[in-house]
């Protein structure tokens, strides 16, 4: 039996983490996942691909999403009143979708340039806010192309016998930045197989494998690039036809409900 292990949000796109022990699940995933994101003065979105001191931020929702707290290691804490609606930019999301973002205002950005090196300014997805790269992927906030990220300890457990085998530390899950975490199942990979399935009162489906890139090298509490684990130990068993490698899966939501840790994955 497979049950969930670990549910997390990201409220920004390429920040740190937040554990959940219950996480409400929209048609674009959980709730203020990716709602919000670094972008550059001209709109382009800012990830650990191309900053990877974003990790070090850890962002704070509070009073049910009116207020956003963010910290960093040794810099000082910075706490905004988020803006719901308000003066739009244009925003770019690797270069395949252009839509607007509600800017955040200039005291985030400039605590947020000041920490990144780099100028930047915080947006939020505005309430008009409608993006999906088709309709087999869903609907999407800031993630990258869908609402949910999958993976399994099994798995990682695989991954990380083989990156010992070669003679290199293991890499814990953060790197990977999963929303669920499924325990259980005595077969690594096992989610490569899965289609339609139910956690908690959600109905959930595969969409496709996990590509991943250079952010599962970053060391995610220092910001730093510590490769090239996992990707070089991915890259000897787990290539996918269409380039790259894999680990853990794309999922998209057919019903909105509630997951909570424990819940048994279900598959149809």
């Amino acid at each position: 039996m497979a049950t969930v292990s670990e549910l997390w949000l990201y409220p920004i796109k390429g920040c740190a983490g937040t554990p959940l022990t219950r996480a409400e699940i929209l048609p674009t995933g959980v709730v203020h996942d990716r709602a919000f994101m670094f972008v550059r003065p001209d709109g382009l979105f800012r990830s650990q691909r191309s900053t990877p001191l974003l990790s070090v931020i850890r962002p704070e929702l509070a009073g049910d999403g009116a207020k956003l707290t963010l910290g960093a290691l040794d810099h000082e804490t910075h706490t905004l009143d988020i803006r719901s609606d308000g003066p739009r930019l244009t925003v770019n999301v690797h270069n395949t979708w252009e839509g607007a973002g509600v800017d955040q205002g200039d005291e985030v950005a400039a605590w947020a340039s000041a920490l990144l090196e780099e100028d930047v300014r915080l947006v939020r997805v505005p309430p008009e806010h409608q993006r999906a790269v088709d309709e087999w992927h869903g609907d999407i906030t800031f993630t990258d192309s869908t609402a949910l990220h999958l993976t399994s300890d099994a798995s990682l457990d695989d991954l990380n016998a083989r990156i010992e085998a070669n003679g290199a530390a293991p890499v814990p899950m953060e790197r990977f930045r999963p929303n669920i975490v499924v325990t259980g199942w005595t077969t690594p990979y096992a989610e490569d197989d899965i289609r339609d399935f139910t956690l908690g009162s959600t109905e959930l489906r595969w969409v496709k494998p996990d590509v991943r890139c250079q952010v599962t090298v970053v060391d995610q509490p220092t910001g730093k690039r510590a490769g090239p684990e996992p990707l070089r130990t991915l890259a000897g068993y787990r290539r996918d036809p269409g380039g790259g490698v894999t680990f853990g899966i794309k999922v998209a939501v057919n019903r909105p409900g509630t997951i909570t840790l424990g819940d048994e994955l279900v598959v149809h």
